[in-house]
């Protein structure tokens, strides 16, 4: 029953940290309101708030229950951040793009977001596990699921669904893996009607960290056979990264109960 409340207090928390920081930056808009604005695949001009507000919110909560998680997840959602802004108009997505332009010489924003992402997952995936193999297999699936979920993010609702889905069997689980899925899902449920609606969108910000808090859960939830699953298949994930971008995009996230609301009712997440 505790761990069941724990994980309930999780979920909840993240949610309500998510809808009051995404209020917060609607009428602040630090830098001026044009800064949030981008447009989406249909042309729609959507808002970035929900991003930095999840970023807060699975740090949060994945601090609450234990710091090298909630540092691995702040760093994702700051190096997406830096994404967001640094690399916004850039067309280059994936591994290799960027890492093709390093061999010409350029350091893109993308490239500073892969190896900082990584750098701190090892940095977690060293404190979470103890012995040396668990440790880089650790920091391997924190960042590749980091990744992914910023994989899927190509079009409405996929990143924020794919978490749920994901996040789901998580929040099944006692202990520390539980309260890691319930704050990646919680903060998930909180912003997928408006991201799935087409009024806001995640960007790299929320989607990495997201991933981040969901590889940690994988990780303190899983033995190394568990931990080498996950690590495989996000290894595989990211060398067929298009082919996965793709599948994404055609997901049927449009037969799921959740319409978009007009403009009109915007709700104030």
């Amino acid at each position: 029953m505790i761990t069941r409340t724990r994980r309930t207090v999780s979920f909840a928390l993240a949610a309500a940290v998510t809808r009051a920081a995404t209020a917060a930056l609607r009428a602040a808009a630090p830098g001026g309101r044009r800064r949030w604005q981008r447009t989406n695949h249909a042309g729609r001009t959507v808002v970035l708030y929900p991003g930095p507000a999840v970023a807060v919110a699975a740090t949060t909560g994945a601090w609450r229950v234990h710091p090298a998680a909630g540092f691995a997840v702040l760093a994702a959602g700051a190096c997406g951040a830096y994404d967001d802004i640094a690399g916004a108009g850039d067309p280059r997505r994936g591994f290799r793009a960027h890492l093709s332009a390093l061999r010409d010489g350029e350091v893109t924003s993308g490239a500073v977001k892969l190896f900082g992402i990584s750098a701190a997952a090892l940095a977690a995936g060293a404190v979470l596990k103890e012995r040396p193999l668990d440790k880089v297999l650790a920091g391997v699936v924190i960042a590749g699921a980091a990744h992914f979920v910023n994989l899927v993010d190509v079009r409405p609702g996929r990143a924020a669904g794919a978490v749920l889905a994901l996040g789901a069997p998580g929040l099944l689980r006692k202990g520390a893996c539980g309260e890691l899925a319930a704050a990646a899902t919680g903060a998930a449920a909180a912003v997928f009607p408006d991201d799935f609606g087409e009024r806001a969108m995640l960007g790299d910000t929320g989607a990495h960290a997201l991933g981040a808090a969901l590889g940690a859960a994988a990780v303190v939830g899983n033995r190394r056979a568990g931990v080498l699953v996950h690590a495989l298949a996000f290894v595989v994930a990211a060398v067929c990264g298009d082919k996965v971008s793709e599948a994404a995009r055609s997901w049927r996230i449009g037969q799921l109960p959740v319409a978009p609301l007009p403009p009109a009712t915007v709700s104030p997440v």
